[in-house]
């Protein structure tokens, strides 16, 4: 007897979106499994943030459900839910007037942890994401995009949350600090197995970290397949991506040798 499949961890189940008439998703059916970097890929307006969105109910479905560890959404607290679930975007979104360390210390307080271990768990995250511990009494603004960005991570991960949330986190950031963004992630998610739902709209980011790919196009999902196999699929979306990646790698080599 084949063992029973796992239960995902996040489930959309025929979920549909609509703001001022426009229907923004519809139809998405999509699991995202215990441990996994799922990568939602598409172009912008593809409804990729929409989905993220809805699974910490900053946006609530205009019909369909999203499930949470077995549970409907709409079922539960909305302010547990999120202090359940590590969120992170591409402007960090970091309080200007906190230091560093209010900043990542922030839903531990609000959970009411004692004040040595919120102090010992700040030092362990800046340890994590790379952080000198002096960088814990510095504030946003005294820190470069790769450092506030790496605090944003430090911020989502300080609750120990299964799932996290990532909203394009690299995007803003210079090619050598992505790149170094990206090796770091992996190595973190080697380390604790997050459950992640990864936005990007680059592909050559969507195959370096994702365990499956997710194409978006126009609110629907086209199709969810591991990397390897993405840079084989025939769909033509999915082919139209992986022609242009590969141009965009002939034109780097043309240029570099121009």
């Amino acid at each position: 007897m084949q063992p029973a499949a796992a239960s995902p961890v996040i489930e959309f189940r025929d979920v549909s979106y609509r703001v001022a008439g426009t229907e923004v998703l519809s139809g998405f059916n999509l699991q995202v499994q215990s441990g996994e970097t799922l990568v939602l890929l598409g172009r912008s307006g593809s409804g990729k943030t929409t989905s993220l969105k809805l699974v910490n109910r900053l946006l609530s479905p205009t019909s369909g459900e999203i499930r949470v560890k077995g549970v409907s959404n709409g079922k539960r607290d909305v302010i547990r839910l999120r202090r359940s679930i590590g969120y992170v975007i591409q402007d960090v979104g970091l309080f200007p007037h906190f230091t560093v360390e209010r900043n990542i210390s922030l839903v531990p307080r609000v959970e009411g942890w004692p004040e040595d271990r919120v102090r010992a768990r700040v030092q362990e995250l800046l340890q994590t994401v790379g952080l000198a511990p002096e960088t814990a009494s510095r504030y946003p603004h005294q820190l470069s995009g790769g450092q506030r960005q790496r605090v944003g991570v430090a911020r989502a991960l300080a609750a120990d949350p299964e799932i996290l949330l990532m909203d394009e986190p690299f995007g803003a950031l210079d090619p050598l600090t992505r790149d170094e963004l990206q090796r770091e992630f992996l190595l973190l998610q080697q380390r604790l197995h997050k459950t992640v739902v990864f936005v990007t709209h680059d592909l050559r980011e969507a195959l370096r970290l994702g365990s499956r790919i997710a194409l978006m196009e126009a609110g629907r999902l086209v199709t969810v397949l591991p990397p390897r196999e993405f840079l084989r699929s025939n769909d033509p979306l999915a082919a139209a991506y992986v022609r242009a990646f590969g141009d965009g790698r002939e034109s780097a080599a043309n240029r570099g040798t121009s």
